[in-house]
């Protein structure tokens, strides 16, 4: 491999950062698409990217990806997605497994603004780990009247605003976990 291949791509992707990282808590993070995006621009096919299932059951998946250049292994990375941690893994666990593994391959090969996460894998922790924002959605699911979803509405605007605002990822998560709870106060007549 010639290691000017690898420093090329590297310069390509960090000179092409601005504009294509999204702000999270006021860092600034390249996401997945964008990071396999300069690889293949640069690289082509002298780049191969594998993936391998490690282990996978009704509660998590695990997937390692490699990153080859001219034949050569440069970097591998790890993903760990649970099954009941979103919806989106609820759906697709191993798709956002191997997206995150593919990212963290590519940030070890050098395609990194000193953020070795990806967008999608901070948000995701922080949607995971924000107690505000769970203990609002646990409230919001016992509703049992319009008045109590209405004052819900009223005492968690300021935090579904500062979410969105922050975090553009997180705010799709936490609108997929918050329309799934309005369906089913739909569902049972709370809401109509």
């Amino acid at each position: 491999m010639s290691a000017d291949k690898l420093k090329n791509t590297i310069a390509d992707f960090k000179g092409n950062l601005k504009g294509n990282t999204i702000k999270i808590h006021s860092k600034e993070y390249a996401d997945v698409a964008f990071r396999v995006g300069i690889l293949r621009k640069n690289l082509g096919t002298d780049a191969t990217i594998k993936t391998e299932l490690l282990y996978h059951d009704d509660k998590k998946v695990i997937v390692r990806s490699e990153i080859w250049i001219d034949g050569k292994l440069v970097s591998t990375g790890l993903a760990e997605e649970l099954k009941s941690s979103s919806r989106i893994n609820q759906l697709s666990s191993l798709e956002v497994a191997e997206t995150s593994a593919v990212g963290r391959a590519a940030a070890f090969a050098g395609l990194t603004n000193d953020n070795i996460a990806s967008a999608q894998e901070v948000s995701n922790a922080i949607v995971a780990s924000d107690t505000k924002l769970t203990a609002a959605l646990t409230e919001l699911d016992k509703a049992s009247h319009l008045g109590a979803y209405q004052s819900w509405l009223t005492t968690n605007k300021e935090l579904m605003q500062k979410v969105k605002q922050e975090d553009a990822y997180a705010w799709q998560l936490f609108l997929e976990k918050f329309n799934k709870i309005k369906s089913k106060l739909e569902a049972n007549g709370v809401v109509q």
